[in-house]
């Protein structure tokens, strides 16, 4: 995969394949690239897909952090992906983190007035939750969400030179992993997931893998991210003029599906997609559908020419 120099003087793996109109694809925490492939693939004959990998993650993961937080470092780096691969207009897939990073860009840049159609996959335009805004982060579950990440964030702060998972010692390794535990028990939207983690858990071995990434560096990092992220990208968001899908997991406990509803309402030309038997992962727990739903937005776009 070709790498890009970004303005830190950083590489960024970014994997591109094949030919037609190009697609911007965003994705969210944790993810690689090579996870969209069976979506889009089959879509390749009539779309150029371009994927970045996140630093901390896949091509990128060597990349070192920067002093920005996170959301607008990756905007930063979206931005001059965008100016050196010379993308005047092109689609926007966007999930997860990767639609917080293309509202940022929308709030503080001209990104709307580049998009031609835009798919927005799970994401709240506002990760805290306050009196103007009740559908954050977990929601009403938000405190005892940032409790965990400040757990979290005080424990890795307290091992700087700790890199991996086992540069720690046991018990500071095995707190790690039970804070990490209340957090994936919070979202899990049913009762198997957290059984099968708890089994890894007593598996040393297989430890690493439950958390989204292997340097803890890049997991402080992000978790003080959603830990202090305070943006509001609401009336970013409902300037959108494009044709606009909005992908809602039903079951989401990450992201309220009432919340991105009133969003997606927000948006004039829009319409919604909505993953009844969904958490936040769509395309885990219904992939039939998702790859359909994919396919279908990207042919109603090559319509529109």
């Amino acid at each position: 995969m070709p790498y890009y120099r970004m303005p830190d003087g950083e590489q960024l793996s970014v994997r591109e394949f094949g030919q037609g109109d190009p697609v911007l694809v965003l994705s969210g925490l944790g993810m690689h690239s090579w996870q969209w492939l069976p979506f889009l693939y089959p879509q390749a004959k009539n779309n150029k897909f371009i994927i970045p990998d996140w630093r901390g993650f896949g091509g990128s993961q060597h990349c070192s952090i920067p002093e920005l937080d996170a959301i607008s470092s990756h905007w930063r780096d979206i931005d001059s992906l965008i100016e050196q691969l010379e993308l005047d207009q092109f689609s926007l897939i966007a999930y997860s983190m990767g639609a917080t990073t293309a509202m940022h860009g929308m709030h503080y840049s001209n990104l709307n007035a580049k998009i031609t159609r835009y798919l927005h996959i799970d994401q709240t335009p506002k990760i805290s939750v306050d009196e103007t805004w009740q559908y954050g982060l977990f929601s009403q579950q938000q405190p005892k969400f940032k409790q965990l990440l400040a757990e979290i964030s005080q424990l890795l702060a307290s091992k700087p030179h700790a890199v991996q998972l086992s540069d720690l010692d046991i018990a500071s390794r095995q707190h790690l992993l039970e804070i990490w535990f209340g957090f994936l028990q919070l979202q899990a939207s049913n009762k198997v997931a957290p059984l099968v983690v708890k089994m890894v858990l007593k598996q040393p071995k297989l430890q690493s893998l439950v958390l989204p990434m292997q340097r803890l560096d890049y997991l402080a990092w992000y978790v003080n991210n959603y830990l202090h992220h305070q943006e509001d990208y609401r009336d970013a968001i409902a300037q959108l003029a494009c044709p606009s899908t909005f992908f809602i997991g039903e079951q989401s406990r990450l992201y309220p599906a009432a919340g991105q509803k009133i969003i997606a309402n927000s948006v004039k030309n829009s319409k919604q997609i909505i993953f009844e038997k969904s958490g936040h992962t769509p395309l885990i727990s219904e992939p039939i559908k998702f790859g359909r739903e994919i396919a279908q937005f990207l042919k109603q776009g090559n319509l529109i020419k």
